[in-house]
């Protein structure tokens, strides 16, 4: 049995000026995405769906092709020629004959000047799918922020999403959705795919399915449906910084063989989800309270989340607003980063370890596209306390073993604070994150991170306080910075 098998991952941003070339597909690695035995070296072994999928596929004998190894942090719409590489790649994988197929996407895709698909990069690329294979079973695995469309539940036999945040199922939703798809080719089962929408324009930050809430309790009634009959039932929170037509939640339910019943079970978990709306949108303090109450704590290590510029939702990671505010609060002892300024990181490196130097650090990039402009860049002086390659390895639990790349790396220390400065926009995922560039958090009274939910396995522990800050960037979750033109109406909380 001959399965294709691949990777394509972006979330996309359309609020954000950073943009998405092919090479932004490496994942930080400059060598940009993985093609063919590249791919399949990138993805076996490793905590996604396309490595539960590389290793379902060969326990049971099959002749794997892997054309494709692609995920690109979240950026702005995705370059038109960037996408064709890699779609290309795919279909003309399939174009040569398969006998089942199954795609790590995931879901929110935005793609420039692409005739009938710029708004729906993963529906796009099933119809292209399908008009070569229109019958051979195919199964997708999805981020839990997917903004799921009608083409996407038309063109895919079997959608699975994951079933929490932070990400910590990415392997087990390939493994789930891998499952089915090995099913219905031993015609055990004949899957029928449900869409509902609650309409609602849900906040990252109110997604959190580790606590308890909304999130949560939606997600459990979905595995409560799994017991009770469905093949997979999967609640997805949407990725709202999209001003597209199909942003937002939505349930998506898997039955065998019982269309009906997986219409009226997505409905039954929507409508959950629609009554409990309010809780999915983030009501947030002024930043000079938020700031105003870290300093107010005087033991502990407090961590300080600059959301509004979280790169892993789209953002710069150079806004240097929640700083600029600890500073005029007369803090001290602060971590911060990674800030991404590859000007500073040059300034830095050429003045060399040891050299004190005043720079002018972030707020460098312009963005359009949200009404509230940044401030100027700070002007800085410092000493340079360390230069590294910016270069570690996920130790966990997200993104396992995954080698991590913020290009050239400077610790920055203006007295008051210790910056991490990088070349590339970073999640602060891992302590190797600080670690790399010789950082140690722990030693902190404070921690700037530019993330909303995943510095929690690792960071979270450390902290004996965590304090959101409204920070002005293109991930903010003040709606009023954002105007939206094309999203679905109504939804809420943009219409009553």
């Amino acid at each position: 049995m001959k399965v294709v098998i691949a990777r394509l991952n972006h979330e996309t941003n359309t609020f954000s000026p950073l943009a998405t070339p092919l090479a932004a597909f490496g994942a930080g690695d400059p060598r940009g995405p993985a093609f063919g035995s590249d791919a399949y070296a990138a993805a076996r072994g490793s905590a996604t769906a396309m490595g539960a999928f590389i290793d379902l596929a060969e326990r049971k004998g099959c002749e794997l092709v892997t054309p494709l190894f692609a995920m690109a942090n979240p950026s702005g719409p995705v370059d038109a020629s960037a996408y064709r590489v890699m779609c290309d790649v795919i279909v003309d994988a399939i174009a040569q004959g398969c006998d089942a197929i199954l795609l790590d996407l995931h879901g929110a895709m935005v793609v420039e000047n692409v005739d009938g698909g710029a708004d729906d990069g993963e529906g796009e690329l099933l119809e292209r799918i399908r008009k070569i294979a229109p019958v051979t079973p195919l199964a997708v695995a999805l981020d839990l922020h997917a903004n799921v469309s009608e083409r996407m539940v038309r063109h895919a036999d079997i959608i699975v999403g994951f079933k929490t945040y932070p990400h910590t199922d990415m392997y087990e939703t390939g493994a789930h959705a891998a499952r089915l798809l090995f099913d219905m080719l031993a015609g055990k089962i004949k899957p029928m795919v449900a869409i509902a929408r609650p309409g609602v324009l849900a906040q990252t930050l109110c997604q959190n399915t580790e606590i308890a809430g909304a999130m949560r309790d939606g997600v459990e009634f979905a595995r409560g449906l799994e017991r009770h009959g469905a093949l997979a039932a999967s609640v997805f929170g949407g990725f709202y910084l999209a001003d597209i037509a199909n942003a937002g939640m939505s349930v998506v339910v898997i039955t065998d063989g019982d269309a009906a019943k997986a219409a009226s079970w997505a409905e039954d978990c929507s409508a959950l989800l629609k009554s409990r709306r309010d809780e999915f949108i983030f009501r947030q303090a002024p930043l000079a309270d938020s700031v105003a109450r870290a300093h107010a704590i005087k033991h502990g290590l407090t961590l300080l989340l600059d959301h509004g510029d979280n790169c892993m939702s789209g953002g710069t990671c150079d806004t240097l607003g929640v700083l600029e505010e600890c500073l005029r609060h007369g803090m001290t002892r602060i971590g911060v980063g990674p800030i991404c300024d590859p000007q500073a990181v040059a300034e830095l490196i050429d003045a060399g370890v040891g050299a004190t130097v005043t720079i002018a650090l972030g707020n460098k990039t312009p963005m359009p596209k949200i009404s509230t402009p940044i401030g100027p860049p700070l002007q800085l002086t410092g000493c340079v306390r360390a230069i590294s390659n910016g270069e570690y390895t996920i130790s966990g639990p997200i993104y396992t073993g995954t080698r991590c790349y913020m290009g050239r790396t400077v610790l920055f220390d203006i007295g008051a604070a210790r910056i991490v400065v990088t070349e590339q926009t970073q999640e602060p995922w891992d302590l190797g994150v600080f670690a790399c560039a010789g950082l140690d958090p722990a030693q902190e009274r404070y921690l700037i991170l530019k993330s909303r939910m995943y510095y929690r396995p690792v960071f979270a522990p450390l902290a004996s306080t965590i304090i959101e800050c409204a920070s002005v960037g293109v991930c903010s979750s003040d709606f009023s910075l954002f105007d939206y033109h094309r999203v679905r109406r109504p939804i809420y909380p943009l219409d009553a």
